[in-house]
């Protein structure tokens, strides 16, 4: 079944390298001012925005993880891709205005904006250590895996060699390297993933073929409630949750939006995102499904590999689809690298120097993304703690950590009497109450608990923890702000940011927007929810 990589798929690899680096240090930044290293001097297009977010957000675990539960459910797992439509429709309209108006450089600083500076360290310093164990680790663990089985590299000395070469161009480059490399790395990605789904249907016979060979549940999106994976009702009210927090909230994802060089930009870039994110129902979890038709003796996350390790397909495609996956692999690596040298830089290292100098500012930021890529290296050996179904995996170490962010957001956003205190401790509460429900799992699968009570606990189904989560999130928040910690009116109240009445001395103005371009982008947005909604009728 392996077919060997040929000469001239190896040629197209390295010039995809080659391409890669050249694009990245070709757009290195004037290291004297911050806004031009962490946001591309906020001057980023809508179609830069939307491809980037796109290229951010799939990385080598979608590629993996949504193949290999494609291959062992079906369809049910494209539903953490069309809720997140819904979200990034949400970003445009809403939340990146709010945003944008109050001239924030991260997320975290919204809160001290909103709240205080405790609230803004405290998440902070959450992303940094989420991006390291949801989004590094992952990616690494899912990107050895293709290694391994197409080139025969371990784990190690595939995850060595990525993370230098994208830490290389993230490190000299900043993110304007980091988008215009996601540039074309996003259409790169599109491309492989699209030739490998054309080929393998090839393959397979066509969609008839493919509904031959496999049981009709594979087809089916909503699962029972009881299911273990995919209950129709945590997919219906506890993966908004996660989906919140991921496309509105977390620093990794808004960065692009932060860097706009207008709302509308802004706006029309979440929705070409958007758009996009129907593709990957078809070119990354229906090849799973294909592979699982061809090959069934595959297991896990094995689906994608194997068909790329085939003889599907001919010699120079499978090039380009390897160079799809790297893209993959290398867009969301440097996102995470910038993105936690801007959240070190920008909410530790800058409010405890506030005379510090722009070019001061961008040369902690480099420092800051060397010891990432440093720290990352030393941690790979421990990348064997990810579950080999990558994507479940994902989903519910984000579960476990997102409700309380998304109960604090939300709340801040519509209730103008929440404080501070209230926010903080609450964080701190529901963090600690995730966190530990995690750890609790793994102690439970290893097989070192045996009181049935935490083994109860931790076989609650991961998206019915987080909604109750939520909920006990915002009850806390709640009680706190009304009964014990109310202290009156906040720094900035909720009127102010959804009417954008300051800028809070960013100087960050209200854009004004054009009604043609208004009206196009409710008709798009518009468009897009009506074929979230006609996927799911399909596929009910």
């Amino acid at each position: 079944m392996n077919n060997p990589i040929s000469i001239y798929d190896s040629l197209i690899i390295l010039v995809y390298f080659i391409a890669v680096l050249g694009i990245g240090l070709y757009m290195r930044n004037s290291d004297k001012n911050l806004t031009d290293y962490f946001l591309a001097g906020r001057n980023l297009s809508w179609f830069a925005i939307g491809i980037t977010l796109f290229a951010t957000n799939i990385s080598s675990e979608h590629f993996i993880g949504l193949a290999g539960q494609g291959a062992a459910r079906g369809l049910a797992v494209a539903q953490f891709e069309l809720i997140a439509i819904f979200f990034l429709i949400l970003l445009g309209w809403i939340i990146a205005p709010i945003y944008k108006r109050a001239g924030v450089l991260t997320t975290p600083e919204f809160l001290e904006k909103r709240f205080d500076a405790s609230s803004r360290k405290f998440f902070s310093g959450l992303s940094i250590f989420t991006y390291v164990i949801t989004k590094i680790l992952v990616t690494l663990f899912a990107g050895g895996i293709l290694f391994n089985k197409i080139f025969g590299l371990s784990i190690f000395s595939s995850a060595v060699i990525i993370v230098l070469l994208t830490g290389i161009y993230s490190l000299v480059g900043g993110f304007s390297a980091v988008v215009r490399t996601q540039v074309f790395q996003g259409i790169l990605l599109l491309v492989g993933a699209f030739l490998l789904t054309v080929f393998s249907f090839n393959e397979v016979g066509g969609f008839a073929g493919l509904r031959e060979r496999l049981p009709a549940e594979h087809f089916q999106m909503f699962k029972s409630m009881s299911d273990p994976d995919f209950p129709w009702t945590g997919i219906i009210f506890g993966a908004p949750i996660i989906a919140f927090w991921y496309w509105c909230a977390d620093n990794y994802i808004v960065q692009r939006v932060l860097g706009a060089k207008s709302i509308n930009d802004a706006r029309t870039g979440t929705i070409m995102a958007s758009f996009l994110k129907i593709l990957p129902i078809f070119i990354l979890v229906t090849p799973g499904l294909i592979a699982f038709a061809l090959f069934p003796e595959i297991r896990g996350d094995e689906a994608y590999p194997t068909l790329i390790a085939s003889d599907i397909l001919p010699v120079g495609i499978k090039g380009l689809v390897i160079v799809g996956f790297l893209s993959a692999v290398m867009s969301s690596l440097s996102a995470s690298f910038n993105s936690i040298a801007a959240l070190y830089t920008i909410d530790f290292y800058k409010p405890k120097h506030p005379d510090a100098s722009d070019r001061t500012l961008v040369l902690v930021g480099r420092m800051a993304t060397i010891v990432t890529v440093v720290v990352v290296i030393l941690l790979v050996p421990f990348v064997k703690i990810v579950n080999s179904h990558i994507y479940i995996f994902l989903q519910s170490t984000q579960a476990f950590i997102s409700a309380p962010i998304t109960a604090v957001f939300i709340l801040g956003l519509t209730l103008k009497k929440v404080s501070a205190k209230s926010v903080f401790v609450s964080l701190i509460v529901g963090e600690f109450l995730g966190v530990s429900r995690f750890l609790i799992e793994i102690m439970n699968k290893s097989g070192m608990i045996d009181n049935p009570i935490l083994m109860a606990y931790a076989q609650v189904n991961y998206l019915h923890f987080t909604i109750f989560l939520f909920l006990a999130t915002s009850l806390l928040v709640i009680f706190l702000s009304y009964l014990v910690y109310y202290e009156g009116e906040t720094n900035i109240s909720k009127i102010d940011f959804l009417l954008g009445k300051k800028n809070n001395g960013t100087g960050v103005t209200n854009n004004v927007v054009a009604i043609p371009q208004v009206k196009i982008n409710i008709l798009l947005s518009g468009l897009i929810l009506v074929l979230t909604l006609s996927l799911w009728f399909l596929f009910v």
